[in-house]
């Protein structure tokens, strides 16, 4: 049954670790906001003040300190109701009500669309947790219980919170070293964003569980005897892979829930290194270990602290087992990271050993300071949060971790941005290598410089941290802006010739009053879009052009600043040609950006195109674009789908889609020797929730290893 919430449980449990400290301060800010949420309910009709006590037991269950609770108990206080931050200071102090007021979303601020608000209310967070970790630690309880109770909202928003969650929070939770939390995040939003298959999956392990339950006993039995022997301390138990783990394996290695050995897997815990190492050799005594399966954590620790020793080996039976290896104090930090050590000075000040998991972070901001736009912050800070990584030596033997993928071209720009800009070419243990080349475990790496040297743009397409592409992109930035400058000032005085208007209208008022009436801040700016093609220099100049010399008067009309195609809405540009790009298929209902190519209009694409990134380095290049579905309006869309390679899967599949009253307009097959299926549709949508639920249905069919678009 759940635990029964209440304050006086609340106050038992945190009695249970602080020595009664600042209980009373606590008991003031649970009937604080009792009190400001008094007329609120949650979705499911319970008080409101059920969710802020839930997030102060989560808090507690991972001993925050009575100034995380407090702080958790306010934190929607401000947001939701009469409350102002000013009153928290007062009664609180200014440690709590800097915390709040982390938490608190930009309500005041108007955004142009969503997804932009929640870029910008987490980079305010984030922000918040460079300076106070705690922060983000009061964000994962509020978001946990959340996605606890997430099945009381309606569908559209439980898809939106569960896929943010997945995408963010579980690797932030990650990141930051918090295993169990990590977890519940990545399982709970598995759970709703693919129900079916979850519900499968979970069917799926409890019946390999129940199978191999007693072989794994008789195996934690036959250990626990060998230790003994040996004379070394270990508790064994089982472990169960999480169930999104095991989706993730599948997805990665294109393999069936039957070809995945490491669902069930022995833990031992022992008290000090030496002795994980004599476990190790131990294990791998009694049974053969498989080739590559061994990874040393305790020798080269994650970035997230992570430590142990994991193999996999053929065990009795010819059964594959997985072996985790860690001392107690290991398995306390895997499991609740920077929760771990709870030490705080002045104002949540970190301890030197936890300060290191947000080191990359304070990195994050220093380098962002140039790049103020949330989304691209959104983007960094899901690009550092990515968990593999590789383990490089500079030319001084120094260790340097890598995230996985990267190259010298981003080597180069975590030592210096100097240093990335006059890359030319790189040493990998004393052989040169294409600038492209992916680092490997163990690589030493020396990056060859030239003063002459600048970057390109093709760098964008392969480098992946988002120090270099930061970098990179402000470097092609300040070029394109400055060639477009010249562009335009030159098109700009071709027309006024052509006017016979004198070049000293270039820099007078008149001019900047055309720019400003078209948008423009500046006459730089103006001179950037005409450059770029965004406005015409005939615009700009006939405007500039007394009314009597224009030729024919326009009839009154209210002028356009959209126009329309088939649905398409391309905002504050008069006339254009536009079209659909190829690497991405937007369809409506997409987040759609168009791109201003000089002499062949916009082209729209996807938001999240990958192609874009590369494309996109001067934000006067972009315009907003809306699209509707009208009537029965189709737009192209592309899927991939692999497979298992079985006879009638093809027809399967066609006659899946055409029963959903989608048309098939183009199809590629091939196969491959180790029996896989790649299949490319092209299929004609009314709509992104058409194109979703045809996903969806595809990734439940029999035999479907994987399906995107």
């Amino acid at each position: 049954m759940p635990e029964m919430l209440s304050l006086n449980g609340l106050l038992d449990k945190v009695r249970s670790y602080s020595q009664g400290k600042g209980l009373d301060i606590l008991e003031d800010a649970y009937h604080f906001s009792r009190e400001a949420h008094c007329s609120q309910k949650r979705s499911e009709g319970s008080p409101y003040i059920k969710h802020p006590l839930s997030v102060a037991y989560i808090l507690a269950d991972i001993k925050m300190d009575v100034s995380s609770i407090v702080a958790g108990l306010l934190h929607d206080t401000i947001e939701d109701t009469g409350t102002t931050i000013d009153n928290i200071r007062v009664l609180f102090g200014k440690e709590i009500a800097f915390i709040v007021e982390s938490l608190t979303k930009l309500s005041k601020v108007e955004f142009k669309t969503q997804k932009e608000a929640q870029a910008e209310n987490f980079r305010k967070m984030l922000l918040a947790m460079s300076e106070d970790v705690r922060v983000i630690l009061i964000k994962f309880a509020d978001r946990l219980h959340n996605m606890r109770t997430l099945q009381h909202l309606p569908e559209n928003k439980r898809q939106r919170i569960a896929a943010e969650t997945l995408e963010i929070y579980a690797p932030l939770a990650n990141r930051l070293g918090i295993g169990w939390l990590r977890t519940e995040f990545e399982d709970l939003s598995f759970k709703f964003l693919m129900p079916d298959l979850y519900e499968e999956l979970v069917r799926k392990v409890a019946r390999r569980k129940e199978e191999q339950e007693g072989y794994i006993k008789e195996l934690s039995e036959l250990i626990m005897g060998k230790l003994q022997e040996e004379g070394l301390p270990g508790k064994v138990t089982g472990r169960v892979k999480h169930h999104y783990g095991i989706y993730q394996k599948m997805q990665k290695q294109r393999i069936t829930f039957d070809q995945v050995h490491d669902v069930l897997g022995l833990r031992i815990l022992t008290d000090t290194k030496a002795n994980c190492y004599a476990i190790l050799g131990l294990i791998h005594s009694l049974w053969t270990p498989i080739p590559g399966k061994f990874k040393d954590y305790i020798g080269v620790p994650k970035s997230n602290m992570y430590q142990s020793l994991h193999t996999t080996v053929i065990g009795p039976k010819g059964e594959r087992v997985e072996f985790q290896i860690r001392t107690e104090e290991m398995h306390r930090i895997a499991e609740e990271g920077i929760a771990s050590h709870w030490k705080y000075k002045e104002k949540g000040a970190l301890d030197e050993k936890s300060s290191k998991y947000i080191s990359w972070l304070r990195d994050l901001v220093q380098v962002q300071k140039d790049v103020p736009d949330a989304m691209d912050f959104l983007e960094a800070v899901k690009g550092e949060v990515v968990p593999e990584v590789v383990y490089i030596f500079t030319p001084k033997g120094e260790i340097k971790e890598m995230p996985i993928g990267s190259t010298p071209v981003d080597f180069a720009y975590s030592v210096h941005t100097q240093v990335g800009h006059r890359c030319v070419g790189a040493k990998i243990n004393g052989k040169i290598v294409p600038l492209r080349h992916k680092l490997k475990n163990g690589d030493t790496i020396e990056i060859i410089t030239s003063q002459t040297h600048g970057p390109s743009r093709d760098w964008l397409k392969f480098v992946v941290t988002q120090r270099a592409k930061t970098r990179i992109k402000q470097w092609i930035k300040a070029e394109e802006r400055h060639q477009s400058v010249e562009l335009g000032i030159k098109l700009l005085e071709g027309e006024l010739r052509k006017h016979n208007m004198s070049n000293a209208l270039m820099k007078s008022d008149e001019i900047l009053k055309v720019g400003k009436a078209l948008g423009m801040t500046s006459l730089e700016d103006l001179f950037v879009s005409v450059g770029f093609g965004k406005v015409s220099p005939h615009q700009v100049v006939n405007r500039l052009l007394p009314e009597k010399a224009v030729e024919e008067p326009e009839p009154l009309r209210p002028r356009r600043t959209v126009k329309e195609h088939k649905g398409v809405s391309i905002k504050g540009i008069d006339d254009v040609l536009y079209h659909t790009a190829k690497c991405c298929y937007p369809v409506p209902g997409d987040n759609l950006v168009g791109f201003v190519t000089i002499g062949k209009g916009v082209t729209v694409h996807r938001r999240d195109c990958a192609n874009l990134e590369r494309l996109v380095v001067e934000d006067a290049r972009l315009v907003g674009v809306e699209w509707q579905p009208i009537g029965d309006a189709t737009a192209n869309a592309r899927l991939f789908v692999e497979t298992i390679d079985k006879p009638g899967i093809l027809a399967n599949l066609s006659a899946l889609i055409s029963s959903v009253n989608i048309n098939i307009n183009h199809l590629e097959v091939t196969t491959t020797q180790d029996q896989r299926g790649y299949i490319t549709f092209i299929i004609g949508v009314r709509d992104l929730l058409q194109l979703r639920a045809l996903i969806q249905k595809i990734s439940q069919m029999e035999g479907i290893l994987r399906v995107r678009r």
